[in-house]
């Protein structure tokens, strides 16, 4: 599927550096999943969990040895995103650096588009 994407979701080093922390304490073969659901305070909100199965057309993105999955209704709203790891002085955390988002929430983990 990534061959047809015009723009599609990439992984930032930080982040498949701190995705490949997190699945070394899971099963053999688990990848991480990320999706866009409805809800958060500015309509829309990423989501992220550890799964060791894939759907057929989910986008998978390879990078350091880890796997990321994005189903493809979550890709109509991140294609050309970003995900990032940030580690600063108010925490950590992924954010995705998403160039269709138009407004957001002041926390970070919620969208408009």
């Amino acid at each position: 599927m990534t061959e047809t994407l015009e723009h599609p979701v990439t992984v930032s080093d930080r982040a498949a550096k701190r995705i490949a922390k997190i699945l070394s304490n899971e099963p053999q073969g688990s990848m991480l999943r990320v999706s866009v659901e409805g809800g958060g305070c500015s309509g829309l909100q990423y989501k992220y969990g550890v799964v060791t199965e894939r759907e057929d057309d989910d986008l998978a993105i390879e990078k350091a040895g880890i796997t990321v999955l994005v189903d493809t209704i979550s890709l109509e709203y991140m294609s050309g995103s970003q995900i990032d790891f940030v580690d600063d002085l108010i925490g950590q955390s992924f954010q995705i650096n998403n160039p269709n988002a138009v407004a957001g929430c002041g926390c970070g983990t919620s969208f408009t588009i």
